[in-house]
Protein backbone atom coordinates (compact mmCIF):
# COMPACT_ATOMS: atom_id res chain seq x y z
CA UNK A 1 0.00 0.00 0.00
CA UNK A 2 0.99 3.66 0.24
CA UNK A 3 -0.37 5.41 2.83
CA UNK A 4 1.02 8.87 2.94
CA UNK A 5 2.69 10.49 5.71
CA UNK A 6 4.47 13.59 5.27
CA UNK A 7 7.54 11.44 5.19
CA UNK A 8 10.14 12.74 2.77
CA UNK A 9 12.48 9.87 1.36
CA UNK A 10 16.21 11.56 1.08
CA UNK A 11 17.81 10.45 -2.54
CA UNK A 12 19.71 11.60 -4.98
CA UNK A 13 17.94 13.37 -7.48
CA UNK A 14 20.43 14.90 -9.69
CA UNK A 15 20.13 13.54 -13.13
CA UNK A 16 22.94 11.86 -14.34
CA UNK A 17 24.13 13.88 -16.69
CA UNK A 18 24.35 16.71 -13.98
CA UNK A 19 26.66 14.26 -12.15
CA UNK A 20 28.77 13.83 -15.22
CA UNK A 21 29.21 17.56 -16.02
CA UNK A 22 30.14 18.11 -12.02
CA UNK A 23 32.45 15.36 -12.43
CA UNK A 24 34.38 17.05 -15.78
CA UNK A 25 34.27 20.44 -14.14
CA UNK A 26 35.94 19.10 -11.14
CA UNK A 27 38.63 17.77 -13.18
CA UNK A 28 39.14 20.62 -15.31
CA UNK A 29 39.04 23.04 -12.41
CA UNK A 30 40.75 20.50 -9.89
CA UNK A 31 41.12 23.76 -6.93
CA UNK A 32 38.80 25.94 -7.95
CA UNK A 33 35.77 24.05 -6.82
CA UNK A 34 32.53 25.59 -7.75
CA UNK A 35 31.17 25.41 -4.15
CA UNK A 36 34.40 26.04 -2.04
CA UNK A 37 34.02 27.14 1.35
CA UNK A 38 36.49 28.43 3.92
CA UNK A 39 37.16 26.83 7.02
CA UNK A 40 34.58 29.03 8.88
CA UNK A 41 32.69 27.31 6.65
CA UNK A 42 31.38 30.27 4.77
CA UNK A 43 30.99 30.01 0.82
CA UNK A 44 33.30 31.06 -1.46
CA UNK A 45 32.20 33.18 -4.89
CA UNK A 46 34.17 32.34 -7.73
CA UNK A 47 38.15 30.80 -7.07
CA UNK A 48 39.16 30.76 -4.13
CA UNK A 49 42.14 33.05 -2.77
CA UNK A 50 45.59 30.96 -2.95
CA UNK A 51 44.00 28.88 -5.87
CA UNK A 52 45.36 28.34 -9.48
CA UNK A 53 42.85 30.50 -12.12
CA UNK A 54 42.41 28.82 -15.43
CA UNK A 55 39.89 30.70 -17.59
CA UNK A 56 38.86 26.74 -18.83
CA UNK A 57 38.23 25.83 -15.21
CA UNK A 58 36.28 28.78 -14.48
CA UNK A 59 34.31 28.67 -17.23
CA UNK A 60 32.94 25.39 -16.78
CA UNK A 61 32.60 26.04 -13.39
CA UNK A 62 30.24 29.18 -14.65
CA UNK A 63 28.48 27.00 -16.82
CA UNK A 64 28.10 23.92 -13.74
CA UNK A 65 26.48 26.62 -11.43
CA UNK A 66 24.27 28.05 -13.86
CA UNK A 67 22.59 24.34 -14.77
CA UNK A 68 22.86 23.59 -10.83
CA UNK A 69 20.84 27.61 -10.98
CA UNK A 70 22.87 28.41 -8.79
CA UNK A 71 23.45 32.06 -9.64
CA UNK A 72 25.61 33.46 -7.23
CA UNK A 73 28.78 31.10 -8.26
CA UNK A 74 27.87 31.39 -11.57
CA UNK A 75 28.54 35.09 -11.94
CA UNK A 76 31.18 34.67 -9.86
CA UNK A 77 33.15 32.50 -12.25
CA UNK A 78 31.75 34.19 -15.23
CA UNK A 79 32.79 37.44 -13.71
CA UNK A 80 36.00 36.32 -13.46
CA UNK A 81 36.03 34.86 -16.86
CA UNK A 82 35.34 38.07 -18.21
CA UNK A 83 38.14 40.00 -16.49
CA UNK A 84 40.44 37.74 -18.08
CA UNK A 85 38.56 37.78 -21.40
CA UNK A 86 36.92 41.52 -21.49
CA UNK A 87 36.10 41.38 -25.14
CA UNK A 88 34.25 38.43 -24.77
CA UNK A 89 30.69 39.27 -25.87
CA UNK A 90 29.09 35.60 -24.88
CA UNK A 91 31.09 36.02 -21.37
CA UNK A 92 29.72 39.40 -21.09
CA UNK A 93 25.57 38.73 -21.56
CA UNK A 94 26.42 35.74 -19.06
CA UNK A 95 27.90 37.57 -16.44
CA UNK A 96 24.56 40.14 -16.60
CA UNK A 97 22.23 37.89 -16.80
CA UNK A 98 23.55 35.47 -13.99
CA UNK A 99 23.96 38.89 -12.14
CA UNK A 100 20.34 39.84 -12.72
CA UNK A 101 19.28 36.02 -11.40
CA UNK A 102 21.18 36.71 -8.49
CA UNK A 103 19.56 40.17 -7.65
CA UNK A 104 22.69 41.80 -7.47
CA UNK A 105 20.95 44.83 -9.76
CA UNK A 106 23.13 47.23 -9.63
CA UNK A 107 25.98 45.45 -11.03
CA UNK A 108 23.90 43.89 -13.77
CA UNK A 109 23.33 47.36 -14.76
CA UNK A 110 26.46 48.34 -15.07
CA UNK A 111 27.17 45.23 -16.97
CA UNK A 112 24.05 45.76 -19.28
CA UNK A 113 25.31 49.76 -20.39
CA UNK A 114 28.67 47.86 -21.13
CA UNK A 115 26.64 45.29 -23.24
CA UNK A 116 24.75 48.32 -24.61
CA UNK A 117 28.50 49.79 -25.92
CA UNK A 118 29.52 46.32 -27.48
CA UNK A 119 26.37 46.90 -29.34
CA UNK A 120 24.82 43.81 -28.36
CA UNK A 121 21.04 43.59 -28.32
CA UNK A 122 19.16 41.96 -25.62
CA UNK A 123 15.56 42.90 -24.00
CA UNK A 124 16.52 42.24 -20.44
CA UNK A 125 19.44 44.90 -21.10
CA UNK A 126 17.23 47.09 -22.47
CA UNK A 127 14.74 46.70 -19.20
CA UNK A 128 17.21 46.78 -16.86
CA UNK A 129 19.10 49.88 -17.94
CA UNK A 130 15.07 51.73 -18.58
CA UNK A 131 14.47 50.42 -15.01
CA UNK A 132 17.37 52.06 -13.67
CA UNK A 133 16.28 55.42 -15.22
CA UNK A 134 12.80 55.39 -14.32
CA UNK A 135 13.61 54.69 -10.59
CA UNK A 136 15.81 57.41 -10.72
CA UNK A 137 13.03 60.00 -11.86
CA UNK A 138 14.71 59.94 -15.42
CA UNK A 139 11.48 59.26 -17.22
CA UNK A 140 12.33 60.79 -20.83
CA UNK A 141 16.00 59.17 -20.79
CA UNK A 142 13.92 55.80 -19.72
CA UNK A 143 11.56 56.56 -22.46
CA UNK A 144 13.80 57.06 -24.82
CA UNK A 145 16.08 53.91 -23.76
CA UNK A 146 12.93 51.59 -23.82
CA UNK A 147 12.04 52.97 -27.07
CA UNK A 148 14.09 50.60 -29.31
CA UNK A 149 11.97 47.62 -30.17
CA UNK A 150 12.54 44.23 -29.64
CA UNK A 151 11.52 40.70 -31.47
CA UNK A 152 9.52 38.42 -29.25
CA UNK A 153 6.01 38.53 -28.06
CA UNK A 154 8.00 38.54 -24.35
CA UNK A 155 10.44 41.51 -24.76
CA UNK A 156 7.65 43.06 -26.64
CA UNK A 157 5.20 42.89 -23.99
CA UNK A 158 7.77 43.52 -21.13
CA UNK A 159 9.14 46.91 -22.68
CA UNK A 160 6.26 48.32 -24.15
CA UNK A 161 4.36 48.47 -20.63
CA UNK A 162 7.11 49.52 -19.16
CA UNK A 163 7.39 52.27 -21.80
CA UNK A 164 3.95 53.35 -21.06
CA UNK A 165 5.08 53.93 -16.97
CA UNK A 166 8.13 55.93 -18.30
CA UNK A 167 5.63 58.17 -20.61
CA UNK A 168 3.25 58.40 -17.69
CA UNK A 169 5.85 59.69 -15.20
CA UNK A 170 6.21 62.66 -17.77
CA UNK A 171 2.85 63.20 -18.09
CA UNK A 172 1.93 61.78 -21.46
CA UNK A 173 -0.94 59.70 -20.33
CA UNK A 174 -2.60 59.83 -23.86
CA UNK A 175 0.91 58.91 -25.40
CA UNK A 176 0.98 55.93 -22.26
CA UNK A 177 -2.03 54.39 -23.29
CA UNK A 178 -1.49 54.36 -27.01
CA UNK A 179 1.98 53.02 -26.29
CA UNK A 180 -0.06 49.82 -24.72
CA UNK A 181 -2.80 49.96 -27.38
CA UNK A 182 -0.15 49.78 -29.92
CA UNK A 183 0.97 46.44 -28.78
CA UNK A 184 0.18 43.19 -30.53
CA UNK A 185 0.82 39.75 -29.92
CA UNK A 186 -0.60 36.68 -28.61
CA UNK A 187 -4.04 36.09 -26.81
CA UNK A 188 -2.07 36.24 -23.80
CA UNK A 189 -1.18 39.70 -23.92
CA UNK A 190 -4.67 41.60 -23.85
CA UNK A 191 -5.07 40.87 -19.47
CA UNK A 192 -1.50 42.63 -19.12
CA UNK A 193 -2.27 45.74 -21.65
CA UNK A 194 -5.91 46.07 -20.31
CA UNK A 195 -4.61 45.65 -16.45
CA UNK A 196 -2.16 48.14 -16.72
CA UNK A 197 -3.77 50.56 -18.88
CA UNK A 198 -6.53 50.73 -15.86
CA UNK A 199 -4.14 51.40 -13.86
CA UNK A 200 -2.46 54.38 -15.75
CA UNK A 201 -5.84 55.83 -16.31
CA UNK A 202 -6.65 55.39 -12.81
CA UNK A 203 -3.74 57.08 -11.20
CA UNK A 204 -3.91 60.14 -13.41
CA UNK A 205 -7.85 60.38 -12.48
CA UNK A 206 -9.79 59.29 -15.43
CA UNK A 207 -11.51 56.63 -13.14
CA UNK A 208 -14.46 55.64 -15.68
CA UNK A 209 -11.83 55.24 -18.42
CA UNK A 210 -9.97 53.16 -16.26
CA UNK A 211 -13.19 51.07 -15.38
CA UNK A 212 -13.54 50.34 -18.86
CA UNK A 213 -10.21 48.73 -19.05
CA UNK A 214 -10.19 47.49 -15.34
CA UNK A 215 -13.57 45.18 -17.43
CA UNK A 216 -12.03 44.12 -19.59
CA UNK A 217 -9.38 42.55 -17.96
CA UNK A 218 -11.89 41.22 -15.75
CA UNK A 219 -13.50 39.43 -18.22
CA UNK A 220 -10.24 37.77 -19.37
CA UNK A 221 -8.78 36.22 -16.30
CA UNK A 222 -11.72 36.29 -13.32
CA UNK A 223 -8.82 33.91 -11.07
CA UNK A 224 -5.28 36.55 -11.30
CA UNK A 225 -5.79 38.22 -7.48
CA UNK A 226 -4.15 41.54 -8.70
CA UNK A 227 -6.86 41.79 -11.75
CA UNK A 228 -9.90 41.30 -9.30
CA UNK A 229 -7.84 43.67 -6.82
CA UNK A 230 -8.05 46.26 -9.38
CA UNK A 231 -11.45 45.88 -10.53
CA UNK A 232 -12.98 45.70 -7.81
CA UNK A 233 -11.31 48.99 -6.09
CA UNK A 234 -11.65 51.00 -9.24
CA UNK A 235 -16.08 49.76 -9.58
CA UNK A 236 -16.01 51.33 -6.10
CA UNK A 237 -14.13 54.48 -7.11
CA UNK A 238 -16.45 54.96 -9.67
CA UNK A 239 -19.58 54.67 -6.93
CA UNK A 240 -20.52 51.26 -7.61
CA UNK A 241 -19.67 49.53 -4.27
CA UNK A 242 -22.65 47.06 -4.50
CA UNK A 243 -20.84 45.58 -7.44
CA UNK A 244 -17.26 45.90 -6.28
CA UNK A 245 -18.54 43.65 -3.24
CA UNK A 246 -20.74 41.46 -5.54
CA UNK A 247 -17.07 41.02 -7.58
CA UNK A 248 -15.03 39.98 -4.51
CA UNK A 249 -17.81 37.57 -3.49
CA UNK A 250 -17.69 35.79 -6.60
CA UNK A 251 -14.35 35.09 -6.39
CA UNK A 252 -14.50 33.79 -2.89
CA UNK A 253 -17.29 31.27 -4.09
CA UNK A 254 -14.65 30.04 -6.44
CA UNK A 255 -11.54 30.30 -5.09
CA UNK A 256 -11.59 30.65 -1.17
CA UNK A 257 -10.96 34.17 -1.20
CA UNK A 258 -7.10 36.12 -0.38
CA UNK A 259 -5.87 38.35 2.24
CA UNK A 260 -5.45 40.73 -0.42
CA UNK A 261 -8.59 40.72 -1.37
CA UNK A 262 -9.78 40.51 2.33
CA UNK A 263 -7.90 43.67 2.88
CA UNK A 264 -9.88 45.42 0.02
CA UNK A 265 -13.35 44.37 1.35
CA UNK A 266 -12.39 45.97 4.43
CA UNK A 267 -11.35 49.35 2.57
CA UNK A 268 -14.99 48.89 1.11
CA UNK A 269 -16.91 48.03 3.66
CA UNK A 270 -15.97 51.15 5.98
CA UNK A 271 -16.51 53.50 3.24
CA UNK A 272 -12.69 54.80 3.24
CA UNK A 273 -11.14 56.71 -0.01
CA UNK A 274 -10.07 54.16 -2.72
CA UNK A 275 -6.73 54.61 -3.62
CA UNK A 276 -5.26 53.73 -6.99
CA UNK A 277 -2.94 49.98 -6.15
CA UNK A 278 -0.34 51.69 -8.62
CA UNK A 279 1.01 55.48 -8.90
CA UNK A 280 4.56 55.41 -9.08
CA UNK A 281 6.09 54.72 -12.54
CA UNK A 282 8.88 52.41 -11.08
CA UNK A 283 5.96 50.54 -8.83
CA UNK A 284 3.99 50.16 -12.03
CA UNK A 285 6.64 48.48 -14.30
CA UNK A 286 7.33 46.32 -11.30
CA UNK A 287 4.29 45.09 -11.29
CA UNK A 288 4.17 44.24 -15.28
CA UNK A 289 8.03 42.32 -14.44
CA UNK A 290 6.58 40.35 -11.60
CA UNK A 291 2.83 39.32 -13.36
CA UNK A 292 4.91 38.08 -16.21
CA UNK A 293 8.37 36.97 -13.75
CA UNK A 294 5.42 34.39 -11.79
CA UNK A 295 4.16 33.03 -14.81
CA UNK A 296 7.70 31.94 -16.37
CA UNK A 297 8.50 30.57 -13.13
CA UNK A 298 5.46 28.38 -13.32
CA UNK A 299 6.53 27.15 -16.95
CA UNK A 300 10.41 26.17 -15.62
CA UNK A 301 11.95 29.34 -16.95
CA UNK A 302 13.55 29.61 -13.35
CA UNK A 303 16.59 32.04 -15.06
CA UNK A 304 14.81 34.12 -16.63
CA UNK A 305 11.80 33.99 -14.06
CA UNK A 306 14.49 35.25 -11.18
CA UNK A 307 15.82 37.75 -13.55
CA UNK A 308 12.63 39.88 -13.91
CA UNK A 309 11.15 39.18 -10.22
CA UNK A 310 15.13 40.33 -8.69
CA UNK A 311 14.05 43.13 -11.01
CA UNK A 312 10.88 43.74 -9.74
CA UNK A 313 12.06 44.02 -6.23
CA UNK A 314 14.77 46.32 -7.02
CA UNK A 315 12.23 48.59 -8.36
CA UNK A 316 9.91 48.41 -5.31
CA UNK A 317 11.27 46.79 -2.75
CA UNK A 318 7.80 46.11 -1.25
CA UNK A 319 6.32 44.34 -4.29
CA UNK A 320 4.85 41.88 -1.26
CA UNK A 321 4.10 39.57 -4.80
CA UNK A 322 7.06 39.25 -6.61
CA UNK A 323 8.70 38.59 -2.92
CA UNK A 324 6.57 35.87 -2.75
CA UNK A 325 6.79 34.97 -6.43
CA UNK A 326 10.33 34.44 -6.04
CA UNK A 327 10.67 32.87 -2.58
CA UNK A 328 8.42 29.89 -4.32
CA UNK A 329 10.58 29.89 -7.64
CA UNK A 330 13.43 29.61 -5.16
CA UNK A 331 11.68 26.25 -3.39
CA UNK A 332 11.14 24.92 -6.75
CA UNK A 333 14.55 24.52 -7.71
CA UNK A 334 15.44 23.29 -4.06
CA UNK A 335 16.99 26.67 -2.73
CA UNK A 336 15.10 27.00 0.54
CA UNK A 337 18.10 29.22 2.15
CA UNK A 338 17.43 31.68 -0.68
CA UNK A 339 13.63 31.18 -0.71
CA UNK A 340 14.07 32.59 2.82
CA UNK A 341 15.75 35.53 1.91
CA UNK A 342 12.98 36.13 -0.28
CA UNK A 343 9.88 36.25 1.77
CA UNK A 344 11.73 37.96 3.97
CA UNK A 345 11.40 40.77 1.87
CA UNK A 346 7.63 41.25 2.28
CA UNK A 347 7.28 44.13 4.00
CA UNK A 348 5.52 43.67 7.72
CA UNK A 349 2.84 45.55 7.22
CA UNK A 350 1.51 42.86 4.26
CA UNK A 351 -1.39 41.21 5.13
CA UNK A 352 0.81 37.99 3.16
CA UNK A 353 3.43 38.19 5.80
CA UNK A 354 1.87 35.91 7.74
CA UNK A 355 1.98 33.35 4.59
CA UNK A 356 5.19 34.46 3.88
CA UNK A 357 6.62 33.29 7.41
CA UNK A 358 4.94 30.22 7.31
CA UNK A 359 6.80 29.27 4.28
CA UNK A 360 9.78 30.71 6.22
CA UNK A 361 9.22 28.09 8.78
CA UNK A 362 8.95 25.19 6.16
CA UNK A 363 11.89 26.13 4.58
CA UNK A 364 14.03 25.99 7.67
CA UNK A 365 12.49 22.07 8.03
CA UNK A 366 13.73 21.64 4.31
CA UNK A 367 17.47 22.95 5.11
CA UNK A 368 17.01 20.08 8.15
CA UNK A 369 16.56 22.73 10.64
CA UNK A 370 14.10 21.11 12.95
CA UNK A 371 14.50 23.48 16.01
CA UNK A 372 14.13 26.78 14.03
CA UNK A 373 11.97 25.38 11.90
CA UNK A 374 9.49 24.68 15.26
CA UNK A 375 10.28 27.87 16.82
CA UNK A 376 9.35 29.65 13.81
CA UNK A 377 6.19 28.31 13.45
CA UNK A 378 5.34 27.95 17.41
CA UNK A 379 5.92 31.40 17.65
CA UNK A 380 3.19 32.30 14.79
CA UNK A 381 0.89 30.00 16.43
CA UNK A 382 1.42 32.16 20.00
CA UNK A 383 0.84 34.82 18.38
CA UNK A 384 -2.66 33.58 16.60
CA UNK A 385 -3.59 30.04 17.63
CA UNK A 386 -6.70 30.00 15.42
CA UNK A 387 -4.34 30.54 12.12
CA UNK A 388 -4.88 26.89 11.37
CA UNK A 389 -2.43 27.44 8.14
CA UNK A 390 0.67 27.33 10.83
CA UNK A 391 -0.56 24.70 12.70
CA UNK A 392 -1.11 22.34 9.87
CA UNK A 393 2.32 23.80 8.74
CA UNK A 394 3.86 22.78 12.51
CA UNK A 395 2.21 19.56 12.69
CA UNK A 396 3.16 18.70 9.19
CA UNK A 397 6.88 18.88 10.17
CA UNK A 398 6.43 16.83 12.92
CA UNK A 399 4.75 13.88 11.32
CA UNK A 400 7.90 13.79 8.66
CA UNK A 401 10.28 13.23 11.37
CA UNK A 402 7.91 10.65 12.93
CA UNK A 403 7.59 12.78 15.76
CA UNK A 404 3.59 11.78 16.04
CA UNK A 405 3.31 12.47 19.63
CA UNK A 406 3.66 16.08 19.34
CA UNK A 407 2.08 16.15 16.16
CA UNK A 408 -1.10 15.30 17.44
CA UNK A 409 -0.94 17.50 19.76
CA UNK A 410 -0.25 20.56 17.29
CA UNK A 411 -3.42 19.35 15.63
CA UNK A 412 -5.48 19.33 18.35
CA UNK A 413 -4.88 22.31 19.64
CA UNK A 414 -5.52 23.72 15.78
CA UNK A 415 -8.81 21.60 16.10
CA UNK A 416 -9.75 23.27 19.78
CA UNK A 417 -9.91 26.72 18.43
CA UNK A 418 -12.71 25.94 15.85
CA UNK A 419 -15.99 26.73 16.94
CA UNK A 420 -17.76 24.28 14.53
CA UNK A 421 -16.32 22.35 12.03
CA UNK A 422 -17.19 23.10 8.19
CA UNK A 423 -16.06 21.34 5.22
CA UNK A 424 -12.74 22.66 4.57
CA UNK A 425 -11.29 21.63 7.98
CA UNK A 426 -11.55 17.78 6.69
CA UNK A 427 -7.80 18.19 6.39
CA UNK A 428 -6.94 18.60 9.78
CA UNK A 429 -8.57 15.61 10.67
CA UNK A 430 -6.84 13.64 8.27
CA UNK A 431 -3.77 14.61 9.49
CA UNK A 432 -4.98 14.05 13.22
CA UNK A 433 -6.21 10.79 12.29
CA UNK A 434 -2.48 10.16 10.55
CA UNK A 435 -0.66 10.50 13.64
CA UNK A 436 -2.98 8.82 15.49
CA UNK A 437 -2.74 5.82 13.51
CA UNK A 438 0.73 6.00 13.44
CA UNK A 439 0.63 5.99 17.56
CA UNK A 440 -1.69 2.99 17.91
CA UNK A 441 -4.58 4.90 18.92
CA UNK A 442 -6.83 3.28 15.81
CA UNK A 443 -10.51 3.90 17.46
CA UNK A 444 -9.08 7.65 17.67
CA UNK A 445 -8.16 7.32 14.55
CA UNK A 446 -10.91 6.11 12.69
CA UNK A 447 -12.95 8.46 14.79
CA UNK A 448 -11.18 11.42 13.07
CA UNK A 449 -10.91 9.30 9.06
CA UNK A 450 -14.95 9.29 9.24
CA UNK A 451 -15.67 12.91 10.61
CA UNK A 452 -13.20 13.88 7.95
CA UNK A 453 -15.12 12.19 5.44
CA UNK A 454 -18.91 13.34 7.06
CA UNK A 455 -17.12 16.86 6.29
CA UNK A 456 -15.71 15.82 2.99
CA UNK A 457 -17.78 12.71 1.35
CA UNK A 458 -15.50 10.63 -0.45
CA UNK A 459 -12.71 12.41 -0.24
CA UNK A 460 -9.94 9.94 -1.79
CA UNK A 461 -6.97 10.59 0.51
CA UNK A 462 -8.87 9.60 3.29
CA UNK A 463 -10.75 7.10 1.78
CA UNK A 464 -7.23 5.27 0.76
CA UNK A 465 -6.08 5.52 4.13
CA UNK A 466 -9.30 4.24 6.57
CA UNK A 467 -10.02 1.53 3.85
CA UNK A 468 -6.11 0.23 4.22
CA UNK A 469 -5.82 1.02 7.70
CA UNK A 470 -9.01 -1.27 7.90
CA UNK A 471 -8.05 -4.05 5.54
CA UNK A 472 -4.75 -4.45 7.48
CA UNK A 473 -6.40 -4.30 10.83
CA UNK A 474 -8.44 -7.32 9.05
CA UNK A 475 -11.53 -5.18 9.95
CA UNK A 476 -14.80 -4.26 8.14
CA UNK A 477 -13.29 -5.73 5.00
CA UNK A 478 -16.16 -5.68 2.27
CA UNK A 479 -16.79 -1.87 3.77
CA UNK A 480 -12.83 -1.24 3.15
CA UNK A 481 -12.22 -2.37 -0.44
CA UNK A 482 -15.17 -0.07 -1.21
CA UNK A 483 -13.43 2.46 0.00
CA UNK A 484 -10.61 1.99 -2.11
CA UNK A 485 -12.08 1.23 -5.13
CA UNK A 486 -13.79 4.60 -4.46
CA UNK A 487 -10.68 6.54 -3.96
CA UNK A 488 -9.28 4.63 -7.25
CA UNK A 489 -12.39 5.74 -9.15
CA UNK A 490 -11.70 9.37 -8.30
CA UNK A 491 -8.11 9.36 -8.44
CA UNK A 492 -7.49 6.92 -11.77
CA UNK A 493 -4.23 8.07 -12.16
CA UNK A 494 -2.60 8.41 -9.01
CA UNK A 495 -0.20 5.91 -8.52
CA UNK A 496 -0.18 5.56 -4.33
CA UNK A 497 -4.13 4.96 -4.15
CA UNK A 498 -4.11 2.16 -7.22
CA UNK A 499 -0.80 0.48 -5.21
CA UNK A 500 -3.47 0.50 -2.22
CA UNK A 501 -5.91 -1.36 -4.20
CA UNK A 502 -3.27 -3.93 -5.45
CA UNK A 503 -1.60 -4.28 -2.05
CA UNK A 504 -5.27 -4.95 -0.75
CA UNK A 505 -6.33 -7.53 -3.00
CA UNK A 506 -2.67 -9.43 -2.52
CA UNK A 507 -3.36 -8.89 1.59
CA UNK A 508 -7.01 -10.29 0.99
CA UNK A 509 -4.80 -13.00 -0.65
CA UNK A 510 -6.46 -12.45 -4.16
CA UNK A 511 -2.87 -12.29 -6.17
CA UNK A 512 -4.21 -12.31 -9.99
CA UNK A 513 -6.32 -9.21 -8.97
CA UNK A 514 -3.73 -7.37 -7.08
CA UNK A 515 -0.84 -8.33 -9.82
CA UNK A 516 -3.30 -6.38 -12.80
CA UNK A 517 -3.58 -3.28 -10.48
CA UNK A 518 0.18 -3.21 -9.21
CA UNK A 519 1.19 -3.35 -12.67
CA UNK A 520 -0.99 -0.51 -13.57
CA UNK A 521 0.47 1.68 -10.43
CA UNK A 522 3.84 0.86 -11.65
CA UNK A 523 2.82 2.40 -15.03
CA UNK A 524 1.76 5.52 -13.17
CA UNK A 525 5.20 5.69 -10.67
CA UNK A 526 7.70 3.52 -12.41
CA UNK A 527 10.44 4.72 -10.15
CA UNK A 528 8.29 4.20 -6.30
CA UNK A 529 11.01 1.55 -4.31
CA UNK A 530 7.20 0.59 -2.53
CA UNK A 531 5.05 0.08 -5.36
CA UNK A 532 7.87 -2.40 -7.62
CA UNK A 533 8.55 -4.23 -4.17
CA UNK A 534 4.73 -4.89 -3.71
CA UNK A 535 4.47 -6.01 -7.64
CA UNK A 536 7.45 -8.37 -6.94
CA UNK A 537 5.46 -9.92 -4.02
CA UNK A 538 2.54 -10.23 -6.09
CA UNK A 539 4.19 -11.97 -9.13
CA UNK A 540 6.40 -13.74 -6.67
CA UNK A 541 2.61 -15.54 -5.46
CA UNK A 542 1.01 -15.87 -8.84
CA UNK A 543 4.18 -18.43 -9.64
CA UNK A 544 6.29 -15.19 -11.74
CA UNK A 545 9.68 -15.60 -9.90
CA UNK A 546 12.04 -14.26 -12.08
CA UNK A 547 10.00 -11.15 -12.56
CA UNK A 548 9.63 -10.54 -9.29
CA UNK A 549 12.81 -11.20 -8.09
CA UNK A 550 13.79 -8.72 -11.32
CA UNK A 551 11.05 -6.25 -9.41
CA UNK A 552 12.73 -6.47 -5.98
CA UNK A 553 16.24 -5.55 -7.78
CA UNK A 554 14.82 -2.60 -8.87
CA UNK A 555 13.15 -1.89 -5.66
CA UNK A 556 16.70 -1.78 -4.05
CA UNK A 557 18.01 0.49 -6.51
CA UNK A 558 15.07 3.28 -6.48
CA UNK A 559 16.72 3.90 -2.60
CA UNK A 560 13.83 2.48 -0.12
CA UNK A 561 13.27 3.55 3.82
CA UNK A 562 16.59 2.23 5.66
CA UNK A 563 14.52 -0.36 7.50
CA UNK A 564 12.89 -1.83 4.26
CA UNK A 565 15.73 -2.21 2.71
CA UNK A 566 16.83 -5.64 4.33
CA UNK A 567 13.34 -7.19 3.60
CA UNK A 568 14.04 -6.31 0.38
CA UNK A 569 17.58 -8.23 -0.46
CA UNK A 570 16.12 -11.36 1.65
CA UNK A 571 13.05 -11.74 -0.72
CA UNK A 572 16.25 -11.30 -3.59
CA UNK A 573 17.92 -13.98 -2.13
CA UNK A 574 15.25 -16.45 -0.35
CA UNK A 575 12.16 -15.54 -1.74
CA UNK A 576 8.76 -15.44 -0.47
CA UNK A 577 8.17 -18.74 1.73
CA UNK A 578 3.98 -18.91 1.98
CA UNK A 579 1.23 -17.16 0.94
CA UNK A 580 0.67 -13.67 3.41
CA UNK A 581 -0.90 -15.23 6.67
CA UNK A 582 -2.19 -11.78 7.51
CA UNK A 583 -5.11 -11.08 9.91
CA UNK A 584 -6.53 -9.85 6.63
CA UNK A 585 -6.52 -12.81 4.26
CA UNK A 586 -7.90 -14.74 7.63
CA UNK A 587 -10.91 -12.13 8.75
CA UNK A 588 -14.29 -13.20 8.73
CA UNK A 589 -16.22 -10.55 7.19
CA UNK A 590 -19.12 -10.40 9.22
CA UNK A 591 -17.24 -10.91 12.35
CA UNK A 592 -15.85 -7.90 12.07
CA UNK A 593 -18.75 -5.72 10.91
CA UNK A 594 -17.98 -6.18 6.44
Amino acid sequence: MTKTTGAVAKMDRKPFKLKLLALVSAIALFPAAANAETTAGEQVFGTPSGLPFTLSGSYLAGRLAGFQKDYGQAAAFFEETLAADPSNTMLLERTFLSKLANGDVDEAVHYAGEMEKAGLQNFLAQISLGGKKILDGNYSEADVALSKGRNGPLAQLSIGISRAWALYGSGKIDEAVAAIDALSGPEWFDVFKATHKAHILFAAGRKEDALAAAESAYVIDQGAIRVIDAFARILAANGKNEDAIEVLDQYDTQFRGHPKLDETRKMLESGDVIAPMVTDPAEGMSEILYGLGAVIGRDGGEELSTAYLQLALFLDPTAEFAAMALGAVFERIGQPDRAIDALMMVPDDSVLKREAEIQVGLNFNALEKLDESREHLEALIKQDPSDLEAGIALGNILRSHEIYDEAETVYTQSLDTIPELEGRHWLLLYFRGISRERLGKWDLAEADFRKALELNENQPLVLNYLGYSLVDQGLKLDEALEMIKTAVELRPTDGYIVDSLGWVYYRLGRFEEAVKELERAIELRPADPVINDHLGDAYWMVGRRNEARFQWNHARDLGPEEKELPKILDKIANGLKDAPATDAAKADTKKNGG
